[in-house]
C-alpha cells in the first residue's frame, strides 16, 4: 500500500469518531500470540461473533420500542417480537456460558459515545 492511500483496515466512522478496527483488535487479541491454542482462537472468534449479534439485538430492540411508541405495531406483532427477543437473550446466555464469556466481554467501547451498555 502506498503511503498516500488510507489504510483499508481502519474502519473509522468520522461522524461518530469511532475506530472499529481498534475494538476488533482488542476482541481478537487472545488469538494473536504465537502460542495461542485452538481453544483461544475459538473463544476469540465466538467473542467477536457474539458481540456482533449482541449489537444487532440491541439495535433491533430499540427499533421495536420506537415502533411500539409510534403505534405502528399491533398486539400480535408486539407479542411475537417480545417472545423472539426473550428467546434470543436466553440463547445468548447459553452461548456465553459455553464459551466462558461475560457481558463485559461483549461490551464494545464506542469511544466518545461510551460503552455499548
Amino acid at each position: 500500500m502506498m503511503a498516500s492511500e488510507p489504510d483499508p483496515r481502519r474502519a473509522v466512522d468520522a461522524a461518530a469518531g469511532l475506530d472499529l478496527s481498534n475494538e476488533l483488535d482488542r476482541l481478537l487479541e487472545g488469538g494473536r500470540s504465537g502460542d495461542a491454542g485452538p481453544e483461544d482462537v475459538q473463544r476469540g472468534l465466538a467473542q467477536l461473533v457474539l458481540t456482533l449479534v449482541e449489537v444487532l439485538r440491541e439495535l433491533m430492540e430499540r427499533q421495536a420500542l420506537r415502533r411500539m411508541d409510534a403505534g405502528t405495531l399491533d398486539d400480535e406483532e408486539i407479542e411475537r417480537l417480545g417472545t423472539t427477543f426473550i428467546a434470543l437473550r436466553e440463547r445468548m446466555e447459553e452461548l456465553k456460558d459455553a464459551f466462558g464469556l461475560t457481558d463485559e466481554d461483549l461490551n464494545l467501547d464506542l469511544g466518545p459515545l461510551g460503552k455499548l451498555r
